[in-house]
């Protein structure tokens, strides 16, 4: 595998999280016995361009033709998407003659989120369930990878993109390069292409490291992304911390030529990525250290817990914790089931570890003595809808950023 940003082949592997079943594939109980297919889940550094990436790309074909993820079961998206659609709309002068652009659209949440700003907005959507729900939710959508055929037909059906989106979708993409030459092809010459990844300094000072699956093949600092889109002629003019799916930056670019000045933000962030080390080998090498020391206290604790003669359920099943999950070895012997507020994946099983997912009653009638939340990023919401739960004694373990019981 050769570097996705400079094509450099010395990349520096430093952690592996093993061989592990595609995060999204979760199984129904007639599967249970086929073979799953598996693939390396390994973390690599470049050295010239700072960029941290799997060593391994699974065909996209396999992970996003028919998507268990939908954005709007939770209510801190829907808040998100939508705050995140009227401060673009405010700032950029949007109008009813704009047009914004989603990448990875999902069941099309950020449009209909424009569209409620009086946006013109369309959404593109690999993912044929989610496309097909999208279009019934009256979210325009068209159901294809992001590609230069899907690049033209919107720029025959509506023209040039005043903004494009990209969130939780760039880092998805293997050849970062034709993306982005889609990009310019679609964009205004003041326009802004406005992403949103996963924040590789948060993974590090936080230990987020369920947060590598197959889908996301590149993890992004401010210094990685600043040398790719130099690369593609086009440039940075503000980065912000947010705090979706554990820590993310959402970064605004911008064609060479555009008038868009650049934000102070985008300096202070370099300087603080430099001071954490981001651009050093070693970094990554001690991130890895501190990853299995991770590992070896979740296990510990929910040993202690099954030889206590108590049960613990699991409270979420998003994709990271198929990563958590597989990593530590966790399974029905240590979790009995897990509840799920996205009703697409009740019936189903976890992928690798086959722990029945269960709709959020089971939790009342099985009474487990613990819940670990794997949708530790939703902890604050979660916690706050199950007061009565504990009220009854029953504890919640939170395993990442720091292992604790409440």
């Amino acid at each position: 595998m050769n570097c996705r940003i400079c094509n450099n082949s010395n990349l520096k592997k430093f952690l592996s999280l093993g061989v592990q079943p595609l995060a999204n594939s979760f199984l129904s109980k007639d599967q249970l016995n086929d073979s799953e297919p598996k693939f390396p889940l390994e973390l690599c550094f470049c050295e010239h361009c700072k960029l941290v990436q799997l060593s391994y790309a699974v065909e996209p074909e396999k992970m996003f033709r028919n998507y268990f993820y939908v954005s709007s079961t939770t209510k801190t998206f829907v808040q998100h998407f939508t705050g995140m659609a009227e401060s673009i709309t405010r700032e950029f002068h949007l109008g009813k003659n704009s047009l914004a652009v989603d990448i990875g659209s999902n069941d099309g949440l950020l449009v209909r989120a424009f569209k409620n700003q009086g946006v013109m907005a369309i959404g593109i959507e690999p993912a044929e369930n989610l496309a097909r729900m999208a279009n019934q939710e009256g979210a325009e959508t068209i159901n294809d990878f992001f590609s230069e055929k899907s690049a033209e037909e919107i720029l025959r059906r509506k023209g040039k993109a005043d903004i494009i989106t990209a969130n939780n979708v760039f880092a998805h993409i293997n050849d970062i390069h034709e993306a982005a030459r889609n990009v310019k092809m679609l964009l205004k010459d003041n326009g802004a292409y406005i992403i949103e990844v996963q924040y590789m300094a948060d993974m590090l000072e936080k230990m987020t490291f369920d947060n590598v699956y197959h889908e996301h093949l590149s993890y992004y600092t401010l210094i990685s992304l600043r040398n790719f889109f130099e690369k593609q002629g086009m440039r940075i003019f503000r980065a912000e911390r947010v705090d979706t799916h554990g820590g993310s930056i959402r970064v605004y670019a911008a064609l060479q030529g555009s008038a868009h000045r650049e934000d102070p933000s985008v300096e202070e962030l370099l300087r603080h990525e430099k001071s954490i080390g981001a651009d050093k080998c070693e970094t990554y090498t001690a991130f890895a250290d501190k990853v299995n020391g991770t590992k070896k206290k979740l296990t510990d604790c929910l040993r202690e817990i099954r030889e206590k003669g108590k049960k613990t359920a699991g409270y979420g099943a998003p994709a990271k914790s198929s990563t958590l999950l597989n990593f530590c070895g966790i399974g029905r012997d240590e979790i009995e089931f897990i509840i799920e507020d996205n009703p697409m994946k009740v019936g189903l099983f976890t992928p690798g570890t086959h722990i029945p997912i269960k709709n959020p009653v089971a939790i009342e009638e099985q009474k487990p003595d613990y819940i670990l939340i794997l949708a530790w990023n939703f902890a604050t919401e979660i916690l706050s809808k199950t007061t009565s739960l504990r009220d009854k004694g029953t504890k919640f373990i939170i395993p990442l950023p720091n292992l604790r019981i409440e």
